[in-house]
């Protein structure tokens, strides 16, 4: 064994092919033998649940990325419901976020985690919380996977409503 002197790199990027051909199976598992309508450039973390009861109903854009164990529904099975789900191009669903069924998620939007979208959100909106509110309209997506522009306020608008939150609650125990 030849001794270089560099330690070998041992990071995500070595399992990125492994990872990608993985992804590739689970794209092709969900939209030919489920149905789903999910296009080639979007992507998904391996531990994203997509409702299988009505498989014909979930649509996600291109160059859309769904983070790591988000839902995104198409049936309620109490009211017996079973609707479409639409995720427009370019968006980004934060880590689990839930998408209830019937929602519509317009092109380059991006989705907070942990969010709960119970109404249909339009283009280019920033939406976070539990119900989702909008939080700023007329963001700026700058690349693929709903990508935000460099100080486009996301941080001061989520203090800005985590500060709301605080004075309500210091407010309502007054």
């Amino acid at each position: 064994m030849v001794q270089t002197g560099k330690k070998p790199k041992w990071g995500l990027n070595v399992f990125r092919p492994l990872r990608n051909s993985i992804v590739t199976a689970k794209w092709l598992y969900y939209t030919k033998f489920w149905g789903m309508d999910i296009d080639p450039t979007a992507s998904f973390s391996l531990s994203v649940r997509f409702d299988k009861t009505n498989p014909k109903g979930l649509h996600i854009g291109a160059e859309t990325y769904v983070a790591f164990e988000a839902a995104i529904l198409t049936h309620d099975l109490t009211r017996g419901l079973y609707l479409h789900t639409r995720i427009g191009k370019r968006c980004f669903i934060g880590a689990r976020s839930i998408i209830l069924p019937g929602v519509e998620i317009g092109d380059e939007c991006v989705i907070g985690s942990g969010s709960v979208v119970t109404r249909s959100v339009p283009p280019r909106s920033l939406v976070a919380g539990n119900p989702a509110k909008i939080i700023r309209s007329d963001i700026e997506i700058i690349s693929r996977y709903g990508r935000m522009k460099e100080g486009s306020g996301y941080s001061e608008s989520v203090r800005n409503l985590a500060g709301a939150s605080e004075e309500a609650a210091t407010r309502s125990a007054s």
